[in-house]
Order: structure tokens, then C-alpha cells, then sequence
């Protein structure tokens, strides 16, 4: 009895440390250190409060959830200290210090992580965030190609270069990922790029000064390039054995989720975990051998420390990425329960781990892969019944036991293995990415023994013995050639929109049911509970009314205009680079988060790249009814739109539908505007969006105006022309706030509730501008801008009145 009561004792401080933790990172601002400082003396206060006294068990709660709370908020606190002070944002600074990772490839140029030794703005010196990430860019056209010093720019060399830094920041949308907290979680305060230019060429100091683990995860990549001749499998090799990433093209990423083996491509917990059970067999092998080993210390528990010691050096080898650490914390912790004789129930074994984790990382309670660890760990152990000869509950994480390999009954456990973890895990697959695999379960049941037991030891095997890697590529190809297939299944992908918190608990909880050995009539009360996640009602407006959404695509324009049974998308946001856009990686997310499987009309308001960027995205992902632009008839979107059968338009003052009650009226160009020489910006596609007033007629309903990158010029031709029929309710400020837009005259006659400026956090090109600011600031109009609110969205009411506007 006093057994199972020290155990709810155990469980109920890991879950009020991670509560305390969890509670923290809720906090919308920080406090000050010494609050967080006398929170953690409060918390020790209770702990020894507690632990003293027999009664004293709420104390002991109290005590570790305060420890939790301030010890988290504390070292929040210190890594907001270091931050970029924002008086040198956009400086030329000359840095001088080491490349502290392994530079990330792209068609774009280089990205790497770059310890600062000594920093100097002219003359002064000047104290900089330690740890910075920088970019060493090629060139935004197709024939760049990298320089001379950038091709020899390698881990733990010593550089001076010329930077300009910024604190880091992100786009921000509903669902989308937060690459803030990313950095924040690494403990980068500042990203940048180097400026390499003849009067502050870029220098090479010393080609060996630091970072030895680096150097030699370099040696390895060069190796694998030099001898593996397809570029694809090397880029597979060199992510699966030194965690590079960066070489795996966007179509082959797309092909792993599509098919459901993301995780296998990168280093994951499941790799690191494999690895170690691997290697405690060896170990386990090689120990029997010795009987004076067995006597010294037995081989079931030197193949756990040997198991957990391949697992560090294959974790910091390959990166030391988050995920490679919460799996070595977790296998730490449960090697030191079983080498002490803890004989703990499963759930306490993983709330012990969970704690262990969140101590070293509590930004990671924020990261999907914290849960899907965790989930996937204890749905594996609470699933099956193992038993220890004694009869005793064994106290070990699936996949670190020593069994046999290549009996039938282990085939039997992995195939039911690789169902539980499939089945146990869709439903978090769908709280945190919206879409299941569907020939996932197929996919990985051929994928993960190929990667874990044949590709990834031959790819490490190759270190040592070079023509290896050329048997893994073969595997490779083989293994891509199959995965092809699959994704070619129709709907290979199944997506649905967000669900209501309340159902994507109940979803949670139907996983758990399904895999628990429980009765039968229990487990079907799964899918009752699991029906409103996976089948959930997205919110419509009602007829007459719209929802408009302004994403943060970064200094471009995207708009997402949603009627009752329609979805216009204006704008595409920006091309960042050769291989990166915002449709493919704001767009397409956003769309799948809100359940929009179609796209009724695409406007492209002109041809400038931060408008259109992300079009070719979302022409080869989505079906489009028709697109309506001003691009001229050779450029390459109509070709691609052509390509997918989708109608393409000119758009021309005069054109008008309407949706479900709403009107859409295109107010400019004129149709004589494209006999002219205009610059693009003055061939903006102009669009307003009217819905229906309560009575049900039109001009009595909010409403929106839709700019691009109209100018002085078209502006006063539309106050001409329409006067005070331009009233909007929202604007979306033209040209980005950009000082040859927004002019007063116009201002007074859309006489807007609410400007939207959408721009990039500190643009090149100032926006939005001062000048420009101050026009708004005269008049009674709130102003959202997306840098600082990222995605903004309004639902309308039926009046003028009844609006409703949130910064998301």
C-alpha cells in the first residue's frame, strides 16, 4: 500500500513541475527576474516545507509547480537578455568569430550558426547576442552560383565578415509554424546576412579554430557528395547520418509527407532510439563473452549504458537537434530508474521522463514532436502487456529491450507495433497538421525497417568504409521508386479542418481507447468521440456576409475573401526564394487549417513577384476555377494555369459577380489600360467586396477594398470616377504603405475603420512610411500591420456598426 501511495505521490509532483511549466508559458509578457527569482524560493520553501512534514503533501505540490513556473519564466528572462539591441538593426557591423554548425545548403546560398568573438561598428565596439544565424546568399536569379569564398566556407572555421542583423522574427498565421519560438528554443537571438562586397570582402582567419564535433560532421558530408554521384540519395545519406536536411529537395519533402515518412528523413527520436537498441545488442553480444564482465556488472544493464552512451554520440554527431535530446533525456532517465532497481508503473516512468525533458527544454511542451514522442512512447507501453520472467511489469521503452531479431513472432510485435503507433497517433497528426497519410501505415511498415535497420547503419557503416554508401544510395533510389508509387493512390492525403478544442480532446482520447487492452465495448466508444475531429463543421458566414483574412506572408500581399460557399483568394504573397514561396509555405497550410479545399477565383492584381510569387503553389495544389489578373498574355503563370486547365482573364473596371449575397466589383484597370505603357504597379487589379445590408439590399453591409499596388495616380482616377462610393470599411493599404500611395484625397473618400498594412519586418524598402503613418494617424482609422499582429481577420456583421475586427 505505502508502495502505491509513494507512486501517486511521484505522479502528482511530475505533473504539478510540468503544470508549472506549462502555466509559464501561457504568460502573455514576462515579469521581472526577481519575481521569477522569488517564486523560486517560494517553490524550494514549499518543497522542504513539504518534504519534512507527513502532511505536508499540498505543500510539496505547490512547492514543485512554483519551481516549475520560475524556473522556466527565469531562464526566459535570461535569454531575452540577450537579445539584439534594436539600435543595431540594420547596421554594417563587422563580426569576427566561428562557424559553430554545419552550413545548410540551398538554392539560395548558404545559412549557418556563427559564435560572435569580437563585434565593431566602425571604430566603437559594440556587444552582440553570442550565437547568431547568418546567411551568405548567392543571388536571387537562377544562373547564380555560389563564390569563391562561400564555396570554401566550412564548420569551425574563423571568418570576419561585414553583417547586418536583426532580432529574429517570423510570419505568424493561425496554425502555421512559429519560427520565433524555434530560435528562441535554440537560443538565437539574431539572424542576419553577410554583406561580401570589394570594399568588405569576407575573410578567412583560421581554417581550424573550433568546433572539432563540426568539423568532422563536415568531413563526412564532403565525403558523401564526392562519392555518391546521385545527388538525391546523397542528400538522404548526409540527413540521415549527420542531420543535414538541407539538400533533400522540396518535391522529395513533399513525396514524405504525402506518404507519411517525414520523421524517417530526419534525425528523430526513432532514429536515435533504433540506434541505441542496436548497439546495446552488440554490447549485450560482446559482454557474454567475458565471465569476468558479467561478474563486474551484469549484460542486460551494460547493454543499457552502452545503448544510451551510441545514443549521445549519434545524437551530437548528427546535430544535436530538439528531438535527438528529448529522446537521449528520455533514455537517460529510464536507464538511471532501471540501473537504481525502480521498478515504476509506466505512467510514472514517462511522467519522469517528460519531466527530465521539460527541465532541459520547457519550450518544448510548444513543439509537436514533444507530444508525438511521448504519445507514441506510451501508447507502445501502455498497448502491450510485457512482462519480466519475475512477472513484474518490465520498466523499459519499447524498442530497448534485447530481443531476438528475425523471429516470426517479432515480425507479428513489429507489424502490430507500427498499427498501434499509426492508429494512436492519427488523431494527434490531426490536431497539429490537419491531414493523415493514408497509405502511411503501408508506407512506413516497408519504410522504417529499410531506413532504421538496413539504410541508416549502412549510411553510418560508410564512414569507416566508403563503397558502403554506394549500396545505401541503391537503397535509396529503390526505396523513393516505391514511395512514388504510393503517393501516386488516389487521395493519398486526407485533410480536414481545425476542430473545436473539445473535439480534438475527445479525438485524443478515442486513440487511447482503440490501442488500450480494454474491452471491446469500451474501444468502440471511440468513434463516437473521435467524429467531431475527424469530421468537423467549418465555420461559414452567413448569406450577404464575407470573412476576410490578411496573412503575414512578409512584404507581399495575400488575401483570403470567404463567402458562404466561395473562396476568392487575391494575391499570392511573395517568391522568397528559388525554392521557397509563400503559397507552399503559408498559403497551402492556412488553406488546409480552414478546411478550403478549393479555390473559386485566384486574382493576381499584377505581375510584381511579392504578389504573385506563391501562385504556381497554389495552381499545382489546389483546384482553381478560374484566375483573373493583369498579367500580360506571355507571362508564365497562364502557361501553368493553361497547364491545369484553369481559365485565365484579364481583369477590367466594369467586371462584377456575386457570391452568396456578397458583391465583388473590379474597379480598375480600364480596359484601355493595357493598350498603354503603364508600370505594373499602375495595372493593379482593384477589387471591392460589398455584402448585403440587413434588409437584404445591397450598399448597407460592410464592406472591403482591395488595392494592390495602385499609386497616386490611380488613385485620384478612382475618387474621379466613384467619389465616395469607395467607403470601405477595410482597406488594404496600397502598395504596402509605400510613399507614393495613400493619398489624402483618397483617404477621405474610402474613409476606412481599419487600414491593413501588409509588409515585411524591416523591408528594404521602408514600408510603410512615415509620411505615410501620419495620413492615417490624422484620421479616426485603426491601423493593423502585419509585422507587428501578423494574420489579421474580420468578420463583418450586416452593418457598419456591427463589425467585428481581431488581430490574430
Amino acid at each position: 500500500m505505502e508502495g502505491k501511495d509513494h507512486g501517486w505521490r511521484l505522479t502528482a509532483l511530475a505533473l504539478a513541475w510540468l503544470l508549472g511549466v506549462a502555466l509559464q508559458l501561457q504568460e502573455r509578457a514576462l515579469m521581472p527576474w526577481s519575481l521569477y527569482a522569488l517564486a523560486l524560493l517560494f517553490g524550494i520553501g514549499g518543497v522542504g516545507l513539504g518534504w519534512r512534514s507527513r502532511r505536508g503533501f499540498v505543500w510539496l505540490v505547490l512547492g514543485m509547480g512554483l519551481l516549475g513556473f520560475s524556473a522556466t519564466g527565469g531562464r526566459a528572462v535570461g535569454r531575452l537578455a540577450d537579445s539584439l539591441p534594436a539600435a543595431l538593426e540594420g547596421r554594417d557591423i563587422q563580426v569576427t568569430g566561428v562557424v559553430a554548425s554545419l552550413p545548410q545548403r540551398s538554392s539560395a546560398g548558404l545559412r549557418f550558426a556563427f559564435d560572435i568573438e569580437q563585434a565593431h561598428l566602425g571604430d566603437p565596439a559594440v556587444t552582440l547576442p553570442p550565437s547568431v544565424s547568418l546567411g551568405w546568399y548567392a543571388g536571387f536569379h537562377e544562373d547564380a552560383a555560389l563564390s569563391q569564398p562561400q564555396r570554401e566556407l566550412r564548420a569551425g572555421q574563423r571568418w570576419r565578415f561585414t553583417v547586418r542583423l536583426r532580432q529574429p522574427h517570423g510570419n505568424l498565421n493561425p496554425h502555421g509554424f512559429d519560427y520565433e519560438l524555434l530560435l528562441f528554443e535554440q537560443g538565437v537571438r539574431a539572424t542576419g546576412y553577410v554583406r561580401d562586397s570589394a570594399r568588405a570582402p569576407a575573410l578567412l582567419l583560421d581554417a581550424a579554430a573550433g568546433h572539432p564535433v563540426e568539423r568532422w560532421r563536415q568531413r563526412v558530408r564532403d565525403a558523401i557528395d564526392a562519392n555518391v554521384s546521385d545527388k538525391r540519395a546523397a542528400g538522404i545519406l548526409s540527413a540521415l547520418v549527420v542531420g543535414d536536411q538541407s539538400a533533400i529537395s522540396r518535391d522529395d519533402w513533399d513525396l514524405f509527407r504525402t506518404t507519411g515518412i517525414a520523421h524517417l528523413v530526419s534525425i528523430s527520436g526513432l532514429h536515435v532510439t533504433m540506434f541505441a537498441w542496436l548497439s546495446g545488442l552488440l554490447v549485450a553480444a560482446a559482454w557474454r563473452r567475458s565471465s569476468r564482465a558479467c561478474l563486474w556488472l551484469p549484460a542486460q544493464q551494460a547493454a543499457r549504458w552502452g545503448g544510451l552512451a551510441a545514443a549521445l554520440a549519434y545524437a551530437v554527431f548528427s546535430g544535436w537537434g530538439v528531438p535527438s535530446q528529448r529522446t537521449v533525456w528520455m533514455l537517460a532517465t529510464v536507464t538511471l530508474l532501471q540501473a537504481f532497481g525502480r521498478r515504476w508503473p509506466w505512467p510514472l516512468v514517462l511522467l519522469s521522463a517528460a519531466v527530465v525533458v521539460s527541465a532541459f527544454d520547457p519550450w518544448g511542451l510548444l513543439q509537436p514532436g514533444f507530444w508525438l514522442s511521448f504519445m507514441a512512447v506510451g501508447l507502445l507501453m501502455s498497448s502491450e502487456a510485457v512482462h519480466a520472467p519475475t512477472g513484474e511489469p518490465a520498466q523499459t521503452l519499447p524498442g530497448w529491450r534485447g530481443v531476438a531479431i528475425g523471429t516470426w513472432p517479432n515480425a507479428v510485435q513489429g507489424l502490430r507495433t507500427q498499427v498501434i503507433a499509426t492508429v494512436g497517433l492519427t488523431p494527434l497528426s490531426v490536431v497539429f497538421f490537419q491531414q493523415v497519410s493514408v497509405v502511411g501505415l503501408l508506407a512506413n511498415l516497408l519504410a522504417i525497417p529499410l531506413v532504421t535497420l538496413v539504410i541508416t547503419p549502412l549510411a553510418m557503416l560508410g564512414v569507416a568504409l566508403t563503397p558502403v554508401w554506394l549500396l545505401a544510395a541503391w537503397m535509396v533510389q529503390q526505396g523513393i521508386a516505391g514511395l512514388g508509387w504510393l503517393a501516386t493512390f488516389p487521395a493519398a492525403v486526407w485533410s480536414v479542418p481545425v476542430a473545436a478544442w473539445w473535439a480534438q480532446a475527445g479525438g485524443l482520447l478515442a486513440a487511447v481507447l482503440v490501442v488500450m487492452p480494454l474491452p471491446w465495448r469500451l474501444r468502440a466508444l471511440a468513434i463516437p468521440l473521435a467524429l467531431p475531429m475527424l469530421l468537423p463543421v467549418a465555420w461559414q458566414p452567413a448569406p450577404g456576409q464575407f470573412e476576410l483574412l490578411a496573412a503575414d506572408v512578409g512584404q507581399g500581399t495575400a488575401v483570403l475573401v470567404r463567402t458562404r460557399h466561395h473562396l476568392l483568394v487575391y494575391d499570392a504573397g511573395p517568391q522568397y526564394s528559388r525554392d521557397s514561396d509563400a503559397g507552399q509555405r503559408v498559403l497551402l497550410p492556412l488553406l488546409r487549417a480552414r478546411g478550403e479545399s478549393r479555390i473559386d477565383r485566384l486574382v493576381l492584381s499584377h505581375r510584381d513577384s511579392d504578389h504573385v510569387g506563391g501562385a504556381p503553389a497554389l495552381l499545382r495544389a489546389l483546384p482553381v476555377d478560374d484566375m483573373l489578373s493583369s498579367l500580360e498574355a506571355t507571362h508564365p503563370l497562364h502557361a501553368q494555369a493553361a497547364l491545369r486547365q484553369v481559365p485565365s482573364r484579364r481583369c477590367e473596371a466594369g467586371q462584377s459577380w456575386s457570391w452568396d449575397g456578397v458583391r465583388f466589383d473590379v474597379l480598375q484597370p480600364a480596359a484601355g489600360d493595357y493598350d498603354r505603357a503603364l508600370r505594373s504597379n499602375a495595372m493593379s487589379c482593384v477589387v471591392r467586396v460589398q455584402g448585403e445590408g440587413a434588409d437584404g439590399t445591397d450598399g448597407k453591409g460592410h464592406s472591403a477594398l482591395l488595392t494592390g499596388d495602385i499609386e497616386r495616380e490611380q488613385e485620384a482616377a478612382l475618387v474621379a470616377l466613384h467619389g465616395a462610393a469607395l467607403h470601405s470599411d477595410v482597406l488594404v493599404v496600397p502598395h504596402h504603405g509605400s510613399k507614393t500611395s495613400s493619398s489624402a484625397a483618397f483617404l477621405d473618400a474610402v474613409r476606412p475603420d481599419v487600414a491593413v498594412f501588409q509588409a515585411g519586418y524591416r523591408n528594404r524598402f521602408g514600408h510603410p512610411a512615415a509620411e505615410v503613418l501620419a495620413r492615417y494617424r490624422e484620421r479616426p482609422i485603426a491601423l493593423v500591420d502585419s509585422p507587428g499582429c501578423g494574420a489579421w481577420q474580420w468578420r463583418g456583421g450586416t452593418g457598419a456598426t456591427g463589425q467585428a475586427a481581431e488581430g490574430v
